[in-house]
């Protein structure tokens, strides 16, 4: 018995600093409108009758504090214009091209409503942002555009 108390004390130790990196990741999760919000937005473009909105968020701060390198959530939203209806389900793809010309080539997830991935944008200086979408009508779109890093 007291073997056992032993183990389960030192999983929760162990199993603790897991918990709060867990934790603290879900804080940064929200309805993805009122992630928007909190972002910059960066560049809206129709394509096709399907609006893209584009936000722009500086997480350097919050993934340091995790260990971790990537310093900006890049999120897009598509709008069907006629209908207004958010468009939510489809493939998008995300490149980007620093100042030093150094590439990043992401696959963004689908998040409530969007769909966004972290990228790592450390030098300042403009961005070039290239998104390619295949929504679920099947038909492949881009947009493109700068996006400064101060």
């Amino acid at each position: 018995m007291k073997k056992t108390t032993v183990l389960i004390a030192a999983l929760f130790v162990l199993s603790a600093p897991l918990t709060a990196l867990a934790m603290d990741h879900e804080s940064m999760k929200m309805e993805h409108g009122g992630m928007m919000s909190m972002g910059k937005l960066a560049h809206e473009e129709v394509v096709d009758g399907v609006k893209s909105t584009f936000n722009v968020i500086d997480i350097k701060a919050k993934m340091a504090e995790m260990g971790m390198k990537e310093t900006h959530h890049i999120m897009v939203v598509f709008t069907d214009v006629k209908s207004g209806k958010q468009l939510s389900k489809g493939e998008v793809t995300v490149k980007t091209q620093g100042p030093d010309k150094s590439e990043q080539l992401k696959d963004l997830m689908g998040m409530e409503g969007g769909f966004g991935a972290d990228f790592t944008m450390p030098k300042k200086g403009k961005y070039g942002v290239m998104c390619k979408f295949k929504l679920v009508d099947g038909k492949v779109r881009s947009a493109k555009f700068w996006y400064t890093v101060n």
